[in-house]
Formats: structure tokens, sequence, C-alpha cells
């Protein structure tokens, strides 16, 4: 039982019992408002207790959150009955007369049919919020799983074309530098390795994705030699933090194709993690700095390659499906060259 939602729905029924006291003293301005409202408000309360409360009582629909069967029918008309019998009453004891009385009989009839439309509205108000939250979540859903079959797609993508350069310098450097084709195939293995337990699970420990950074940007640094070095910074602190795979590497494949490759000299990457506080708590910052040639230098034709804006976009879509508009990615251009990939999302979100 939810009672964050009860409070939210209680709120709501006395704020619509405020207006149907407000209408009733607007049609008979003669009478005390003290009134209506007391009553409104007796009776549309104990009638939302009686069914919010009684619906807990039977099997429901998962769509709806809604008793199924005759009990659905059956529960809100009971509702109505005992709400306003038990509220007309406390209403009654309240002013200190009774409405069964001849005397407050025309009342009594305005007060069935007001009691009977406004527990019907509210009903069926309450029904739909809940048949709504029961879509959310299934979007949602939906949302997530087309995210996470995008990053296959993403994988699919990236691995062929990284795989093929390997394999083509493996074959180079068999011939000439065999102990640097050892190391090579070494840091493949386990770049292979990581990838394969990463396709399994939807989040993993930092550390891992860290490692397998650290494997991809060893077989990088293989082909390119002394023109990629780079620093991974990773706390202790934050090593267990669970993250969603592959998010760093579109990254780190996009500093290294924009930024570093289009210059003669090649130049560094440096992938930290750090956190800082945030609105609703702390925030887990990962940045993928280059000192590449920077935002405004990358080839126009070199937009749709594989791991380029197609893998910025994946991950700034799989961002906002897990993390809403705590979860973001900024691209920050450097004061003279080179580029800084920031994502930054809740340290201690539990989203899967």
């Amino acid at each position: 039982m939810d009672w964050i939602d009860k409070l939210r729905y209680l709120l709501q029924t006395l704020a619509f019992s405020l207006a149907i006291a407000a209408i009733q003293y607007a049609i008979r301005p003669e009478r005390p408002y003290e009134f209506p409202l007391v009553y409104s408000l007796a009776i549309g309360s104990l009638t939302w207790a009686c069914i919010d409360f009684g619906r807990h009582l039977f099997p429901s629909r998962s769509a709806t959150g809604w008793p199924a069967g005759w009990a659905g029918v059956a529960l809100p008309a009971c509702g109505m009955v005992l709400g306003y019998l038990g509220g007309t009453a406390l209403a009654d004891a309240w002013f200190g007369f009774s409405s069964w009385e001849a005397s407050g009989r025309a009342q009594l009839r305005v007060s069935v049919v007001i009691t009977l439309v406004a527990g019907l509205a509210v009903t069926y108000f309450f029904y739909t919020r809940g048949k709504a939250a029961y879509l959310q979540v299934h979007v949602a859903q939906a949302q997530r799983d087309a995210t996470e079959t995008r990053l296959k797609l993403l994988e699919a993508q990236l691995e062929p074309h990284m795989m093929f350069n390997t394999l083509a310098n493996l074959r180079v450097l068999i011939a000439t530098d065999p102990p640097r084709a050892q190391a090579m195939l070494d840091h493949l293995i386990a770049y292979l390795r990581a990838t394969l337990g990463g396709a399994r699970s939807t989040l993993h420990p930092l550390q891992d994705e860290f490692a397998r950074l650290a494997d991809y940007l060893e077989i990088m640094a293989v082909r390119m030699g002394p023109r990629l070095a780079f620093t991974l910074d990773l706390p202790d602190a934050l090593r267990a933090v669970p993250v969603p795979p592959l998010l760093l590497q579109p990254l780190v494949e996009n500093a290294i194709r924009h930024g570093l490759e289009p210059q003669v000299a090649g130049g560094q990457i440096d992938v930290r993690a750090s956190t800082r506080p945030g609105p609703a708590g702390s925030l887990l910052v990962l940045e993928v700095v280059d000192s590449g040639v920077g935002l405004g230098a990358a080839p126009a034709h070199d937009t749709d390659r594989p791991g380029s804006h197609f893998g910025l976009t994946q991950v700034r879509e799989r961002l906002a499906t897990l993390y809403s508009a705590q979860g973001t990615l900024e691209l920050i251009a450097g004061e003279a060259h080179g580029t800084c990939a920031r994502v930054t999302f809740p340290l201690n979100s539990s989203t899967p």
C-alpha cells in the first residue's frame, strides 16, 4: 500500500468536496457556508476511505488497480452509501440536529443526488488515474526495451568496425612485431570477454566499465602508437557504483575519431569519474576529455560514421530513458582546442 498515493488521493477528494460545497453555497447563499462545507467534507472523506481502502480487499486488475468482476461495481456503490450515511451522521452530530427530520427532507434528497453524482465522478477519476499510471509504467518499460535494442544495434555497428581494424593491425604486427601483436591480442581477448559479459546485464559496476575502456584504449594505443596517450581516473569510492554497460565507449570512440585522428600528432584522452551535489541527491559525473581538434573541426562527411553522432544520440536517448531529465550528456569545447563529453546522472539511482 502506497501511503503517499493515499495522501494524494485524499487531498484531491477534499479539494473536490470543497468545490461541491462552494457550488451548493452559490446556489443557496442564504444558508451559512458552514453547512455545505461540513457535510461535503464529511461525506466525501468517508466515501473516499470506504472505496480506496476497500479496493485492497479484492483481487485487482493489473491494468487499473481496480477490483475485478462484480466487486468493481459493488464497491463504489457500497462506498457511496456508507460514506453518505456515515458522513451525514457525523455532520448532524457536529451541528446537533438530524437531517432525517421532515423539515430537512427536501435538502436530504438534494444531498443524495449530489453524493451520487460526485461519488461516480470521483470514482471514475481515480479509475482513469490508475489506468493512466499503469499505461505510463508500461510505456516507460517499452522505452527502456527500445533503448536496449538500440544499444545492441550500436554494439553491432561498433564491434565489427573495431574488430576488422584490430585484426588488420594484428596481421601486420605478427610479422613485424610479435610482442606487440601478443599484447594486442591479450587486450582484444579481455575486451571481448567484457563485451560478452556486459551484453547479458543492464547494469554493471563502474570499475567494469573502466576495465573495458582500458582494454579498448590499449588496443587503440597499439594501432596509433605514440599518437595516443590516455589516463583513467576512477576513485575507489565509486568503483562499485552500478552504471549501464557501454555508456562511455561511444564517447571515447568519438574523441579518437573526431578529435585525435585528424591531428597528425594525435593527443591525450582522460576518462574520469567524480560526484557533485544535485537537487535530489548526489550526481555521478563521468567525463571523457580529449586534446583533439575540437568541436568545430570534424569533417562534415563523418557525421554518420558508427560511434560518432549515432553513438552520441544513443547515449543521450539512453540517459533520458533511464534517468529522465536527471540524465544528461554535454559536449563542452575546450578553451583552445579539445572537447569534454560529460555524462551526469543520479549516483544512487536503482533504475535498471
